[in-house]
């Protein structure tokens, strides 16, 4: 890779609400950290949401203290996304510029050298390893660590050795789900964990599959790999296994954590509903509809996070403590 001729005729695009509050030689850096693209970081945020009030339920964390850890795991979901994109973009310039919908990403466009890009890679470690150092302690910070650097680092290249590079990044993306409930709960509850995080790789598996039919075409002009192309005429009912996978892993995990039914009304009740939805909504073939799609799953979260949270609540202060406060006030 080397870096891209200033002389190039740059491509442009139109510069997003949520950047134009920045200077504009801001703006190319915060299009490579997705600043003005926030599904994705939701989407890694979910996991550390997830494993962290599943550790308050078990732990009873008081409540004073778990919108402190939301908040942090926040920031660390937003250092590891956009760290990722960072490198990401770095190893798939050559890629990108094939690519329709990301020839006008700052490096392809030659916006950004490669040279400038590794620079701003490195500050982002930085910064992001000091932070966690701060937030997180013992086996929490050692796997955030892991999370930020070999595994976001490795998934680009996984693109151009293995027909599912999703199934790297299933692992990469969602380990925040082993690191929020490790750094509350000091009992490791294995099984837990590990059944979680497979609920997390068959939804990675799910919404990214999802979101690489966007580039089906390009793809194979460029020679990236997905499973997008891997599955070829068995996409559809890949994604409905992947799909079940996901919910039949969450209700065992569910089980596992001692949740109790309002756990199961809204986020199994809702998770079957909004899957129901995905399936029947998406349309494979239309790029704009795969994207409205991938982006959907950024609020899917919220589901399931709703009923982990009212188990949470409940538990703290009783079932009835929302409507004894109401009647207070």
């Amino acid at each position: 890779m080397t870096d891209r001729n200033p002389s190039e005729k740059l491509l442009t695009k139109p510069v997003p609400q949520s950047l134009r509050l920045f200077p504009d030689t801001w703006h190319p850096y915060l299009e490579l950290m997705r600043w003005d693209k926030p599904a994705g970081t939701m989407l890694v945020f979910w996991p550390f949401a997830w494993g962290l009030t599943m550790a308050a339920y078990q732990q009873k964390l008081p409540l004073i203290i778990y919108p402190v850890r939301l908040i942090e795991y926040l920031v660390a979901a937003f250092m590891i996304r956009s760290s990722a994109c960072t490198i990401n973009d770095i190893v798939d310039s050559d890629f990108d510029i094939n690519v329709e919908r990301t020839k006008k990403r700052p490096i392809p466009s030659g916006r950004i050298s490669i040279k400038a890009a590794l620079l701003f890679l490195l500050a982002q470690y930085l910064i992001a390893i000091a932070v966690f150092y701060c937030i997180l302690d013992g086996l929490a910070y050692t796997v955030t660590v892991i999370q930020l650097l070999p595994l976001s680092i490795i998934y680009p290249f996984m693109k151009r050795v293995t027909n599912f590079p999703q199934a790297w990044l299933g692992i990469a993306i969602n380990l925040g789900f082993v690191t929020s409930y490790l750094a509350q709960d000091g009992q490791k509850n294995v099984p837990m964990l590990f059944t979680g995080m497979i609920g997390c790789w068959c939804w990675t598996m799910l919404y990214d599959t999802i979101y690489a039919c966007q580039d089906k075409r390009d793809d194979i002009k460029a020679g990236v790999n997905s499973s997008a192309l891997a599955l070829g005429s068995l996409i559809g009912p890949m994604l409905v296994v992947f799909g079940l996978a996901f919910l039949a892993a969450f209700i065992s995990a569910g089980a596992l954590n001692q949740q109790t039914t309002a756990y199961y009304i809204i986020s199994i009740g809702g998770l079957v509903v909004h899957l129901t939805w995905q399936f029947f909504s998406v349309d494979l073939d239309v790029p704009d509809s795969c994207g409205k799609t991938f982006r959907n799953n950024g609020q899917l979260g919220w589901i399931i996070w709703a009923g982990l949270a009212t188990d949470y609540i409940c538990k703290i202060y009783g079932p009835l403590s929302p409507l004894r406060e109401l009647a207070r006030a």
